[in-house]
């Protein structure tokens, strides 16, 4: 049998595209736990299941190994840090996040865009986890979207949508490509921006921005949407995106320069520096946000992790 690499398993595991939950029971003394899971499934209709699986690395494991009874809040879009509160905060969870109790005492998350009370039905060991299958006693479904997951990264669907709804304006599509603690960068007469590319066609942004980056001689992979702004000098829609890859071949127009020299660079626009500042501080925690707006005011929206 071939060995398999855990980590290089995980990764490919990854690229499965998931919700966030946070899952949560009593221990024996009655107090509340939980954790944040992606490995969340419905089961049944007929009658109602759903199942999740705790890994034997929780602090929590052996409360949920056996419980009788456990709910499951599916997040909503914005409640990243809910996520990260329930996956490495190791203090009162629940004394950090509003929440009510269902009927069986259990902490439901309040804002979470559905909730389900269960009472166990099964539990089955297998491997590293468990599979905790319960029967579904109640539920609420507030609606609106969910917060998405997949290679270790964050995603929020109707905050990405937003970046390509129609104007009449045309489109500006970049990338702020990593490079190691590096970011690429192409020098104009005007300063530094990332490598960009302008439509009329929003169908086709993605495939052009992909073409410009691989015709600068730039290997990419393109992640979640960073920046959406609207400019009026030139009018134009534009659409920053995250991406990791390298220069494959040397250039006089690319620039590979340290992120943290970025807040000291002078940049094409105002609003790119701006951006690229703003990058370069949240690259310290690798925490990482969508801005929304014009490039005078907007809002922050918190949407990644990445590693």
């Amino acid at each position: 049998m071939t060995q398999i690499d855990p980590r290089a398993l995980r990764n490919a595991f990854g690229n499965f595209m998931t919700g966030v939950t946070v899952v949560t029971a009593l221990d024996k003394d009655g107090t509340p736990v939980g954790f944040t899971a992606n490995s969340f499934s419905s089961v049944s209709l007929d009658p109602p299941m759903l199942l999740v699986c705790p890994g034997k690395f929780l602090s929590s494991y052996e409360t949920f190994a056996s419980c009788t009874h456990f709910a499951v809040n599916i997040l909503s879009e914005g409640q990243e840090a809910v996520s990260n509160l329930f996956a490495s905060f190791k203090g009162d969870r629940f004394a950090q996040v509003p929440h009510r109790l269902d009927l069986h005492g259990v902490p439901l998350i309040d804002g979470a865009a559905a909730q389900f009370s269960c009472s166990t039905h099964q539990i089955i060991p297998v491997g590293d986890h468990c599979i905790l299958i319960g029967r579904v006693d109640d539920f609420a479904h507030a609606g609106g979207a969910g917060l998405g997951y997949v290679g270790g990264q964050y995603f929020s669907l109707g905050l990405e949508r937003a970046a390509f709804e129609e104007t009449s304006s045309p489109a500006v599509c970049g990338a702020i490509v990593e490079d190691g603690d590096r970011v690429l960068m192409v020098q104009t007469d005007d300063g530094l921006r990332p490598p960009q590319c302008t439509h009329t066609e929003r169908g086709r942004l993605i495939n052009d921005l992909r073409e410009t980056l691989a015709s600068k001689g730039i290997a990419a992979e393109l992640g979640q949407a960073y920046s959406v702004f609207e400019s009026t000098k030139p009018r134009a829609h534009h659409t920053y995106f995250l991406a990791t890859g390298q220069l494959t071949a040397p250039s006089s127009e690319i620039l590979a320069l340290p992120i943290a020299d970025l807040p000291d660079r002078t940049f094409a626009t105002a609003a790119i520096g701006r951006m690229m500042s703003r990058f370069a501080l949240e690259s310290k925690t690798r925490n990482f946000a969508l801005y929304l707006g014009d490039t005078e005011d907007g809002a922050i929206h918190n949407l990644t992790a990445r590693t």
